[in-house]
């Protein structure tokens, strides 16, 4: 069988959130990076949040990132001397304020591992991976925005509802290293009385779908993320893809990343559908578009 994967890799910005242990962000997922500037305080808001910013005539909320992680945040001096990494996550745009920039490296979704288990959930990790041997972790800027935003709603509209028992019938796999991501897509599935299985790791979800294509009942939908550690949701398209046992799946490749790029890339390797993630309504309407 044929389970040959195109390598793509990815930007990484390294950065520093404290004196000695550096982060990283994929690139995509950055507008760009401005040095400090000065906030205005927003009423009410959790202690991360510094405030407000006008950075290019649109206004931000700049949050300390360490903070956020749960971290000792940066006291005044070290916030002056501070860089904002502005992203545009779940069509979110934001300001995290970091300690210091290192540099940007590429690296490959199999250069990526899992956050150690022994960490738990409680950890703001998507991945982590060595540069220069020394350890890099990913930051999980989804499980950020879930402590500070009201959570999105997973309960599809009435219309969808009614249609989505054609969707009961389907082989469906899901996959997202994300813990928020999964709630959400679990949430809204249950909430449609589908059936489905789901796994936070690309080659786990490779794996499964070769067992069920061998055991005669071939995965007909496959939900996955775009940026996972070990094998990403483009290596996974492409796998899929080049074996003929899976290449009738229906793939749909979600990111929280405001990209046309990922868009196009995710054509590119074989993808039906593409989406920003989180929007409940349009991820069950491209999932009823794989109902033959």
């Amino acid at each position: 069988m044929n389970t040959n994967t195109q390598t793509i890799s990815q930007g990484l910005l390294l950065f520093w959130l404290t004196p000695t242990q550096r982060f990283a962000l994929g690139t995509f997922k950055i507008k760009e990076i401005v040095p400090f500037t000065p906030v205005r305080p927003m009423p009410e808001s959790a202690p991360a949040v510094l405030g407000a910013a006008n950075i290019r005539g649109v206004t931000l909320p700049i949050i300390d990132l360490a903070a956020a992680m749960g971290g000792r945040g940066l006291n005044d001096d070290e916030q002056r001397s501070g860089f904002i990494i502005v992203t545009d996550c779940q069509r979110k745009r934001v300001g995290f304020l970091v300690r210091k920039l290192d540099r940007i490296v590429q690296a490959q979704g199999k250069d990526i591992e899992p956050p150690p288990r022994q960490l738990g959930r409680s950890a703001y990790l998507t991945g982590v991976t060595r540069v220069d041997d020394a350890l890099i972790q990913l930051v999980d800027v989804e499980r950020i925005f879930a402590n500070f935003d009201a959570a999105e709603s997973s309960v599809p509209g009435d219309d969808l509802s009614a249609k989505a028992v054609a969707l009961k019938a389907l082989n469906i796999l899901v996959v997202d290293d994300s813990s928020v991501a999964r709630k959400q897509l679990g949430d809204a599935l249950q909430a449609l009385g589908v059936e489905f299985r789901i796994t936070d790791d690309g080659r786990e979800a490779l794996e499964m779908m070769q067992a069920d294509a061998r055991n005669g009942r071939p995965v007909d939908l496959l939900v996955s993320d775009i940026e996972m550690p070990g094998l990403d949701g483009y290596e996974l398209s492409f796998a899929v893809r080049d074996d003929p046992a899976l290449a009738n799946a229906y793939l749909i490749l979600h990111t929280s990343i405001s990209s046309e790029i990922s868009v196009s890339q995710a054509h590119q390797v074989g993808a039906n559908e593409a989406l920003t993630k989180f929007d409940v309504n349009e991820l069950i309407a491209a999932m009823l578009r794989a109902v033959k």
